[in-house]
């Protein structure tokens, strides 16, 4: 993959290949397996630009956002997400191409908790007051 669209040199490919699981083949027709170099691009490009899925451009070298999504979705059930991002962004520090003015926080690098205790209910600040009366 070249041009301007690579964040991932092939020297980082070469790292970030073996981590990856081995792709499902499923018998039959269909449509070919979407690589994962260009899988990983688009999650990247989402990452960088802070755009929906929809506007991941394929015509770029990217896959479909949809795909982008599945498979971001497939790494991190299989637990090999965070080792995939934590390759990227210690690539691109060496290579002083990490924008730390740039700085995301998602729910895909931060758990967020589901089952965290509910607040107590805040108790009013209004002045007491008696009841009215209809006499």
């Amino acid at each position: 993959m070249t041009g301007l669209a690579t964040v991932v040199t092939d020297a980082l490919w070469e790292q970030l290949r073996p981590l990856l699981p081995a792709p499902t083949v499923f018998p039959g027709p269909g449509r070919p397996r979407v690589d994962d170099r260009a899988c990983l691009e688009g999650i990247l490009y989402v990452a960088r630009r802070g755009v929906p899925w929809a506007a991941v451009p394929p015509g770029l070298g990217y896959a479909h956002g949809k795909t982008c999504w599945r498979r971001l979705d497939q790494w991190t059930r299989a637990g090999i997400w965070q080792s995939l991002l934590e390759r990227v962004v210690s690539d691109l520090a060496d290579r002083e191409r990490l924008d730390l003015d740039r700085l995301l926080v998602d729910a895909t690098t931060t758990a967020a908790k589901k089952g965290a205790p509910k607040r107590a209910r805040a108790r009013s600040t209004a002045v007491n007051r008696p009841a009215k009366s209809t006499h």
